[in-house]
Parts: C-alpha cells; structure tokens; sequence
C-alpha cells in the first residue's frame, strides 16, 4: 500500500505550500487538488458557460486533461496541454471556485483521478476534503487552520509577490469568509475535519514552524 498524507482546511491556511516542502522533504509525489478545481473553472470560465449551470460544466469535462509538471518555483500545472499555472490564481477564478468545486460531477470525477494517483505513488495531497472522501484510509490526516484575517493577509501578499492584480485586504477577507461558509456547507463533500485528524493552527506561525510540526506528526505516525 501506499504512503498517503492528507492535508486538509480552509482557503489560504497554507495547505499548498507546506504540502509541497513536506512532499519535497519525503521524496513523495505533491498533489495539488485545488489546482484540479481551479482548472476547471478555468475551462468553464474560457468557454464562457454560465457557471450556475450544472448540467453545462458536467458536459464539459470529458473535455478536460489535468495535468501537472515539475517548476521553479512552483509545480506547473498544464489544462489540455496549455500551462494555466498563473491563470487559476485569478481573481475571477477564485471568486468562482467554490461554485463549480460544489458540483457533484465535477467533484466525482477529480475525486476518482486524485484516487488513481494516490493508489500508484507515495503522495501528500491537500485540499478540502481529502481525509474524509478522496483518501479516508491515509496513514496520516492534518487539518490546517487559521484565522480569516491572517489568511486574507496571506493571499494579499502572495498576489503583490507575484505581480498578480489583486483585490483589497478587506475585499480579501469577505472573499475568504465566504468561501469559508460556501465550502463547509456544500451538499457533497463539505469541508470537514475528519474524525482522525490531529488540527494544527498555523496562526502566527512561520512556514518554517509549520513544517516542522506537520513533520513531527508524520513521523510519528510512521513509528
């Protein structure tokens, strides 16, 4: 059996990128799910379909090929062989995620090819709802937490780093406190600690002090 590490909590608690050191650290392949989603909604949003319209994104994704790529800085992720690596990280993206992530087609089908990934290679994979419905036998869950406003401030500096255009901090926070609300009262897949997961607030906290106490849980667990 594989090694499965599940990360799991709210947008911009820092899933993403203490995944990817984690995974770099254990040699383990890196999973990003919220990519996939972001993907997407990405497709939707370039084929110009209404967003409300289930029925429409559904038929769209026997269409849509996911895939991902070693990068520098970050992972690069390709949407039928096109990178959209920047793309998904916009606004309009983001504003949109949560619609389209909620669909119970569209959550199917990433859930059964995050699935497939898992049962070939040792992964850590984040997202939302990994440790309860993707991968609800991982050998290790960890729930990430923080505060609305530290993780709005979060993604307000992480935008101005990377050039990106981006809304104000407080426009920010409403926009993560909705999300927030829409991801946890999904009716499939809500975001939900699982049962088994050890909760790490990472409020206040560095990267590097959150990496360290994730890798103190793993190894832990692999006693």
């Amino acid at each position: 059996m594989t090694m499965q590490i599940a990360i799991d909590g709210p947008a911009s608690a820092g899933k993403s990128t203490i995944a990817k050191i984690v995974a770099a650290n254990l040699n383990y392949v890196y999973v990003d799910t919220g990519a996939m989603y972001r993907a997407v909604t990405l497709a939707a949003l370039e084929t110009q379909l209404d967003l409300n319209d289930e029925q429409a994104i559904t038929k769209l994704l026997p269409n849509i090929d996911i895939t991902f790529a070693p990068g520098e800085p970050v992972q690069k992720v390709f949407l039928n062989g096109q990178e959209i690596t920047a793309a998904i990280r916009s606004t309009k993206v983001t504003e949109n995620v949560s619609l389209v992530s909620a669909y119970a087609a569209v959550r199917t089908v990433m859930t059964e090819l995050q699935q497939t990934i898992a049962s070939k290679d040792n992964v850590v994979m984040d997202g939302r709802d990994i440790g309860t419905t993707v991968l609800p036998q991982a050998q290790v869950k960890i729930f990430l937490i923080a505060s609305v406003a530290e993780r709005a401030e979060r993604r307000y500096k992480e935008n101005q780093a990377k050039g990106m255009q981006t809304s104000s901090l407080a426009d920010l926070e409403a926009a993560i406190a909705k999300r927030d609300y829409l991801d946890s009262h999904r009716a499939v897949s809500p975001l939900k600690k699982a049962a088994d997961a050890i909760e790490l607030d990472t409020t206040g906290l560095t990267i590097q002090e959150v990496v360290a106490a994730v890798e103190a849980i793993i190894a832990t667990a692999l006693k």
